[in-house]
């Protein structure tokens, strides 16, 4: 059972950034996708970014704003988003796949001024 702990959300202006980290309790092989989801309020979950042997995947919705990046060495996952719009508003989740897929907490983002 992996462990996927969330941070860095919270609450920012339109067109501001914020920087998301997720930690792994144990080692995610490099070809097994890690990244993000979110849901916004009255949604399905979505795709926000991952990443696997080195090729991120993005939404249409988030290219060219946000950016995702992992350490493998570290366990560790973390997305920078920038050009943030009220549209970003949303619980963001960390995702680890694998033999299982694996599920963080989850860490709200809100983008209001």
């Amino acid at each position: 059972q992996v462990q996927l702990v969330e941070s860095g959300g919270g609450l920012v202006q339109p067109g501001g950034s914020l920087r998301l980290s997720c930690v792994a309790s144990s080692a995610i092989y490099t070809f097994y996708p890690m990244g993000w989801y979110r849901q916004a309020a009255g949604k399905q979950r979505e795709l926000v970014a991952t990443e696997s042997s080195g090729t991120p995947n993005y939404a249409d919705s988030v290219k060219g704003r946000f950016t995702i990046s992992r350490d493998y060495g570290k366990n560790t996952v973390s997305l920078q988003m920038n050009s943030l719009t009220p549209e970003d508003t949303a619980v963001y989740y960390c995702y680890a796949g694998g033999r299982g897929q694996f599920w963080g907490q989850g860490t709200q983002v809100t983008v209001s001024s």
